[in-house]
Parts: structure tokens; C-alpha cells; sequence
């Protein structure tokens, strides 16, 4: 099929040589389409195909469940293989488990095999050995994946802090488990790689948090010794109407913080609501509200602690400028 064809199409048309409502791989797409990697590449540029994993595409108009993503990971993972880690959480319903941008940079699947001396050796598969109780492992429509708990005690289990609060958080926010169950577990895993971090991190976890981003601006407000972090704290005027649900914040001392992402931060309609609503907040109640970006929280010029620090003394103080 020729770019001519397709050009003014709002979707691929029936007479695609490949499947319109399942996911395929790029073998299948060379193989049964003729389709290059470029052409697939083009097709996803335009609109026509999105990437669900690392060599795996589905039509644009199929919605996201359950059934596509194990589906589309059934097309690439052994049958006795065990889906951990990232993929693991995304198949439970908690896809910001995985790396940031990874729809686009499509990181190795975490697959582990529970039989001895057996490791996938592919560019797929971020793959090795691992060991497994009875109830660390599920049935997900016919693939084998680690249950939600055990999933949220490997996410833990990473050498940095912020990737294992910000991955526990957005499993506990799910609702399959509570914080007491996941506390609990953790002896097991004593003497294991990175046991410290999970021991350390699962005394923060808050299925509050809405995204990685905000988790990791908790744990940086933790750091920097300030009073207790309350996610998602909802405000009201004087009379108890709502106005506003924040980031962060701490109600005794009258200070908030929200961290503005590009993708929903950016624009000058996005912009300009975030101004109004906050102003509306500092104009009706004693809050003041820092505004936190990505240069703030990440790199190697982050200066969110000292933007926190700041935000705090001036809310003591009074209705200074931030």
C-alpha cells in the first residue's frame, strides 16, 4: 500500500494487509505486509499505528484494556515466562510504572523464567532468573505475570529512591492492596538487592500521589525536613466552598506546591487556568502556592529543595512574592 493511498484517510483502510483490530509485530508486518521498519515508523508518524511495546503495533482506533496490552505482549513473551517489574504494573492498570516516554523510546521487557539456568538472551527481553512464592505469580489472559503485590515490592527494590517511591505509589494507587500489606511483606526480601531502598521508601508511600513527577517532589519535600506533605490536599474559603485540589501541601502552614508538567502545563490555555486557579486559592485563603517544572525536580541544576525552603519561610512571613 502506497503513502497516495492513505493520504486524507482519517484511519487505515479495510484493504490493510495487516490486522485492524489486534496487535502485530514488526516480523508479521515484513512478512504478511511487505512493510519496512521505515514504512511502520511512517505509519506511526502519521497517526495510522501506535507502538504498544518494542515491535509490536496495533491500529490507532483500538482502545487500550486489559485483553490488547496481553495481548500484544503474548506475541512476544515465552509461555512459561513471568512478566515483571514495569510491565508487570501496566498490565495491572498502573502504566506510569513505566520509564518516562517509554510508549516512544520502548524500553526491554521485563521477563523473567522461574526454571533454573534459563535467561532470554534477545534485544526484547530484559530477562534473568528469579524466585517466586505460590501467590507472587497471577494469570492474566493466558500470560503469567507477578501478582500486584509482588510487583510493588521489585519496583521497590531499585538502587535509586525516587524510581522506587514513585513506581510503589502509583501501584498502591491502584486499591489492590493496602499500604499495611506491603509494609508487611518487605522481611521477605532481607539480604536481596536493594532491599535498603524498598525498607527505606515503603514508610513514604502515598497512592495519592497522581504521577512520578509528584511523588518525587514529596520525597524531595521529606528530604529537606519540612513539616508532613499531604498529596492531592483539597482547599476551601472561609464559608467551606471548594476551590482548589493541590499538589502538595501542609495546611499549617498555609503552603502548597504543584509540580507543572509539559504535557499538561504548557499550553497558554493550561497556563493561564493554573494562574487563575491558584490565584483564586491565595486570593480566598492564607495558601501561598509554589510552582515547581521540570528543571526544578530534575538534572543536575534541581533547585526544588531550596524552591520549597523558600516557599515555606514566605508563607510564615505572609503573602510575599514567591
Amino acid at each position: 500500500m502506497r503513502r497516495t493511498d492513505l493520504e486524507g484517510l482519517p484511519f487505515l483502510p479495510t484493504g490493510f494487509p495487516l490486522p485492524l483490530d489486534a496487535p502485530f509485530t514488526r516480523a508479521t508486518a515484513h512478512r504478511e505486509g511487505g512493510l519496512t521498519p521505515h514504512q511502520l515508523a511512517w505509519l506511526v508518524e502519521q497517526g495510522f499505528l501506535r507502538r504498544l511495546l518494542r515491535n509490536v503495533y496495533v491500529a490507532t482506533p483500538v482502545a487500550d484494556s486489559l485483553d490488547l496490552r496481553c495481548a500484544a505482549l503474548r506475541l512476544v513473551v515465552p509461555q512459561d515466562a513471568v512478566v515483571c517489574d514495569r510491565h508487570a504494573g501496566w498490565l495491572h492498570g498502573a502504566e506510569m510504572v513505566l520509564a518516562p516516554n517509554e510508549h516512544l523510546n520502548l524500553a526491554p521487557i521485563r521477563v523473567f523464567l522461574p526454571a533454573p539456568g534459563r535467561r532470554l538472551r534477545n534485544v526484547l527481553a530484559d530477562s534473568g532468573e528469579r524466585t517466586f512464592a505460590r501467590d507472587d505469580v497471577v494469570e492474566l489472559n493466558g500470560l503469567r505475570v507477578t501478582s500486584p503485590l509482588r510487583t510493588t515490592w521489585d519496583l521497590g527494590r531499585q538502587r535509586y529512591a525516587e524510581p522506587s517511591l514513585a513506581a510503589m505509589d502509583q501501584m498502591l494507587r491502584l486499591g489492590l492492596f493496602s499500604a499495611a500489606e506491603l509494609a508487611a511483606g518487605v522481611p521477605r526480601f532481607k539480604g536481596m538487592r536493594w532491599v535498603t531502598v524498598l525498607r527505606t521508601m515503603v514508610a513514604y508511600v502515598d497512592g495519592r500521589a497522581e504521577s512520578p513527577p509528584e511523588s518525587i517532589l514529596r520525597l524531595r519535600w521529606i528530604q529537606a525536613h519540612l513539616p508532613t506533605p499531604v498529596p492531592q490536599l483539597e482547599v476551601f474559603d472561609a464559608v467551606g466552598t471548594f476551590l482548589a485540589r493541590l499538589d502538595l501541601g501542609n495546611e499549617a502552614l498555609a503552603f502548597a506546591a504543584e509540580y507543572d508538567g509539559d504535557e499538561w502545563h504548557s499550553s497558554p490555555d493550561q497556563l493561564r487556568h493554573d494562574r487563575e486557579r491558584r490565584a483564586l486559592v491565595e486570593a480566598e485563603t492564607p495558601f501561598r502556592i509554589a510552582a515547581v517544572r521540570k528543571e526544578n525536580l530534575f538534572g543536575p541544576r534541581a533547585d526544588v529543595e531550596a524552591v520549597l525552603r523558600r516557599g515555606v519561610a514566605e508563607a510564615r512571613r505572609g503573602r510575599g512574592p514567591l
